[in-house]
Order: C-alpha cells, then sequence, then structure tokens
C-alpha cells in the first residue's frame, strides 16, 4: 500500500500540492487524472521516492520511501521525461537495473524486446518517442517491482502498442499481484484498465473511487418530456447531477440505484425513455460539476 498523509509540495511560490491524502491499495489498477500542471507527476514523483516532502508523509508499505533503498526497491518509475545514457543501448538498461533490481527478468526482457521489435544493440538516442516508451515499460515490467509508476506512459504509443501494454499489465497483476499507478490527463486512455481512478486538481485531490461503484450508483437518461408536471416529479424525486434538453427531448445525469431509478421512470410513463451507458469522462463530469468545478475547462 502506498499512503500520502497531509503531504504538501512546494517549488518556491508555486504549491504543487496542498494537503494531500491519499490511499493506493495493492493489487489494483490506479488511474490519476488530471491537467498539466495539476500536481500529477509531483505526486509520482513522491512516490516514487525522488522527491521529499514538505510537510507529511509518504509510505509505502509502511515505509518512508524517500531516502530509503528497501522502500525504492519496490517501486520502478517510468517517468514522462525518460532518461536513457548518453549513446546507450538497451542492453546498458538491462545491466544497470540488474544490479538495482535483485530480481529482475533477464529472459523476459529479452522476449519482450523480441516481441515489441526493439533491438538490444541499437543506441537508445535513435529511438523515437514511442519506442522508448515501449522500452521503458519493459524495463518497467521485467524488474518484477510490486508498484509500477507510470507517468504519461501511453503518450506517444500507437493504438496496437497501447493495447499490448494493457495485456502485459494485467498479466502481471494476474501471475504477481502488479500493482501499476497510471498518471494521464486522458480519461478514455484509463477506462478499460483501471478499477480505481482518482482526480486531482490544483494541487488536491478531489476523490478517489472505485469505477465500477461509480458506474453503478450514476446513470443516464434520455427521455422526452411534454408535460411540466412530469419534469417537476422527475425534479423532486430524483438526484439529478446534471441535466440538458433540447426541447422535449431531456437528457439527465442521476444518482442511485439502477432498479429504482428505471422503475421510477417506469411508473412515470414518458411518452420515451431509455438509460444509456455513461463513458469515464461522464461520470468525472457529472461528479466534478456538483462540487462546483467547470471540468470541460479542467480536463479537456
Amino acid at each position: 500500500m502506498i499512503e500520502f498523509k497531509n503531504v504538501v509540495k512546494d517549488f518556491g511560490e508555486a504549491k504543487a500540492l496542498d494537503s494531500v491524502n491519499a490511499v493506493i491499495e495493492e493489487g489494483h489498477v490506479f488511474g490519476l487524472i488530471g491537467t498539466n500542471g495539476a500536481g500529477k507527476s509531483t505526486l509520482m514523483r513522491l512516490a516514487g521516492g525522488v522527491l521529499k516532502a514538505d510537510e507529511g508523509s509518504v509510505t509505502v508499505d509502511g515505509d518512508p520511501v524517500y531516502d530509503n533503498q528497501t522502500a525504492k526497491a519496490k517501486i520502478f518509475y517510468i517517468s514522462d521525461d525518460q532518461y536513457f545514457f548518453r549513446n546507450g543501448t538497451p542492453r546498458d538498461m538491462l545491466h544497470l537495473y540488474r544490479t538495482y533490481y535483485p530480481d529482475f527478468d533477464g529472459v523476459k526482457w529479452r522476449e519482450l524486446m523480441g516481441k515489441f521489435g526493439l533491438d538490444e544493440r541499437r543506441k537508445v538516442n535513435t529511438f523515437s518517442k514511442g519506442m522508448k516508451k515501449q522500452l521503458s515499460i519493459i524495463c518497467g515490467v521485467c524488474a518484477n517491482t510490486k508498484y509500477l509508476l507510470c507517468d504519461e506512459t501511453f503518450d506517444g504509443l500507437d493504438p496496437v502498442m497501447r493495447q499490448a501494454v494493457k495485456s502485459i499489465f494485467v498479466r502481471e497483476i494476474g501471475e504477481r499481484g502488479l500493482t501499476p499507478i497510471i498518471a494521464s490527463h486522458n480519461l478514455r486512455e484509463l477506462e478499460d484498465i483501471c478499477e480505481t481512478v482518482g482526480l486531482l486538481h490544483r494541487g488536491g485531490i478531489l476523490f478517489a473511487r472505485d469505477l465500477d461503484d461509480m458506474k453503478l450508483n450514476i446513470h443516464k437518461i434520455q427521455c422526452i418530456i411534454k408535460e411540466e408536471e412530469m419534469l417537476d416529479r422527475i425534479k423532486e424525486h430524483m438526484d439529478i447531477l446534471t441535466m440538458d434538453n433540447r426541447g422535449a427531448l431531456y437528457t439527465f445525469t442521476v444518482r442511485g440505484m439502477r432498479q429504482e431509478v428505471d422503475g421510477f421512470m417506469e411508473r412515470l410513463s414518458p411518452v420515451f425513455y431509455e438509460m444509456l451507458p455513461l463513458s469515464l469522462e461522464e461520470i468525472f463530469i457529472s461528479e466534478t460539476e456538483v462540487k462546483g468545478y467547470d471540468v470541460k475547462a479542467l480536463l479537456f
């Protein structure tokens, strides 16, 4: 478990993180979303022991991570701005990580390098951005650490490679209980892999929730309403998060159990209604608008 308690981090007059509290459980994919400058990379560097918190604590399995080799050995951090040896090759990176991570799997590393079509003898500075990301992910997976911190890891990967990386993560989670923590500003990239998602905004986490639970309790309804009385009944009896209409066609995002919402609409019997699936984007738009944030400006 990675835990942040009242974490504050400043860079001069700029406050990157302000009293952040969060818990990242083991064996699950945790997604961290927010715009550039929201504090995602700072949070990841703190979790990886690269930075020290000005206030509060960051612990890995109960131990402080900063300047603690035992705790840091449980973590592999893939930064958005990756570092490689000048004129180094992937093979040089293999030798480096083998010295730091005693459980590094060289056999798996060569297998994945072959599957991704990467030449271990070629200089990394001749790789494309996407190829460098692939190399970092391969090294991170093969280090066999308990936690894998991924900062904008899918940025630069083509759609096929993105799915390949997600499949590798799923396999590693099932086989050895890997815990990937993925920071991204792209909700669509996280929707099909993350189990828990946290929203970071202006240096603080607005909320972190189980994605399946959120989907079970938030629903989108489209219906045709011609009578004012029917609209009043919906407003009175439903927990409405958002409402939009184009003439008589109304779209509501509501909170509640599906069976109860569906039952109420059946009894109301409008001319037409249907319940539509919600995307992760729509869920977060609904949640943040309730908290008074303009999520359209915040995330897109």
